[in-house]
């Protein structure tokens, strides 16, 4: 069978990368004469784990013997990298020997000794149970119990202190891969690592106008250039795709600095596999899903520009979610809102009940009422004013009084409109849907 090799928890929030981590494999791999079968896999997990270092990314890939038809998903080295459709075992030596090298190499490309880095390699010669990723992208997964899976399988496991690392590389093996985007990262050489990043915001603009199929390339409201990160790692640009021939082509079109190497991953990026139909009481800490309901009184502005809101599931359960500033269209939309309008919410919680938002789905608006004028005397026809509030009307021409029920109402204006109200491009999770559906 061909081997299955899983990575996880390599970088730290000062440097580092995963996805270049799994270059370095690759790049083990050819020496041994060994292909990539498929597509490498980046997998993104529960954005909301208290140990994450970044992006909480996981890597896998599948590697043989190649045959069949072959394509090109990248080139390290100046060289090449292909993907092949079908693939034949190595021979127990050649693999044995393979995992050993690849192992030496994660260490030596790992952030060892940082706070929290705690390499993982995973290998086994079949896929893993889905199970397993679905539960590592919604909840937090115990780790002995992925430690005695991956016994029950026979697996290659390697570890550096704490064990953590074995859920990630595990459930990048398990993923399923079905939905599914793509993003081509390119990677600078080492030592421009620490230097300001060159790319031309112009040819990104016009690679995304070329091709349709390209995803949250730029910011327009915060004029922020979404391909580069921004954080000292050896990743110059990433183009998303919703196909994988968008970012290939791209790629073309980008003007940068030197690029050292690249490849193209099938990644579950823009899925919002992270989510969950969820109630209040079934929202655990650390999860993340949707809740649907009705707007539970006036929205509550908060300083710094965020505002919160209070929904009431079908359950009758309440719950508090917040708008935070920085995603720039949620809060106005949450401040919008008014007491009866049926929304769906998705978003994250940690420890505390509070949902952080990360997106709106307005189903319907309650009615919106204002006051009309004064309506007009029923005895003499005459001018009338308010008395106070709920105590009707006195006419000024007969001084006839006039109940309060007959005050006049018309439909208020508002800015919304039923539909789904995502986050400004910047403040999107790697996670987050692009479907509306979703």
């Amino acid at each position: 069978m061909p081997i299955w090799v899983g990575i996880d928890d390599t970088d730290s929030p000062e440097g580092g990368c995963t996805t270049h981590a799994l270059t370095e494999l690759v790049a083990v791999a050819r020496t041994f004469g060994l292909d990539v079968l498929g597509e490498p896999r980046l997998v993104r997990l529960n954005p909301n784990v208290p140990w994450k270092t970044r992006g909480n990314a996981a890597l896998a890939a599948r590697f043989g013997l190649g045959s069949g038809p072959r394509r090109r998903i990248g080139e390290i080295d100046h060289r090449p990298v292909w993907s092949y459709s079908a693939g034949r075992s190595p021979s127990e030596g050649a693999r044995s020997r393979f995992l050993d090298a690849a192992w030496d190499r994660l260490r030596a490309v790992s952030r060892i000794g940082a706070p929290g880095t705690d390499p993982a390699l995973v290998s086994v010669p079949s896929p893993l149970p889905h199970e397993l990723y679905w539960e590592a992208v919604r909840t937090i997964v115990d780790v002995d119990r992925v430690r005695r899976l991956l016994w029950s399988r026979g697996a290659y496991v390697r570890t550096v202190a704490d064990d953590r690392g074995l859920v990630g590389a595990a459930a990048a093996i398990a993923w399923p891969g079905r939905r599914r985007t793509w993003e081509l990262i390119a990677y600078r050489s080492p030592e421009r690592e620490r230097r300001p990043r060159r790319v031309s915001v112009a040819s990104v603009r016009r690679a995304q106008e070329r091709e349709r199929g390209l995803f949250l390339c730029e910011d327009s409201r915060t004029r922020r250039l979404l391909v580069t990160p921004h954080t000292p790692c050896p990743i110059l640009y990433g183009l998303r795709g919703t196909r994988p021939d968008a970012p290939l082509r791209a790629r073309r079109t980008v003007r940068s600095e030197p690029v050292d190497r690249w490849i193209l991953y099938r990644t579950n990026q823009g899925t919002g596999d992270h989510l969950l139909p969820r109630t209040v009481r079934t929202f655990g800490p650390y999860e993340a899903g949707w809740v649907a309901g009705t707007v539970d009184g006036e929205p509550e502005e908060l300083r710094g520009g965020h505002v919160r809101l209070v929904l009431r599931d079908d359950t009758g359960a309440r719950l508090r979610a917040v708008a935070f500033e920085p995603t720039k269209t949620l809060p106005a939309v949450a401040r919008a809102l008014r007491p009866g309008d049926r929304v769906r919410l998705w978003g994250s919680r940690s420890v505390d009940p509070t949902l952080r938002l990360e997106g709106i789905r307005l189903v319907r608006l309650s009615p919106r009422r204002t006051p009309g004028a004064p309506p007009r005397c029923p005895t003499c026809g005459g001018r009338t004013h308010s008395l106070g509030s709920n105590r009707g009307y006195r006419c000024e021409r007969c001084r006839s009084r006039v109940p309060p029920e007959v005050r006049r109402w018309s439909d208020a204006p508002t800015p919304l409109r039923p539909g789904t109200y995502h986050p400004t491009p910047s403040a999107r999770r790697h996670l987050a849907p692009l479907s509306p559906d979703r």
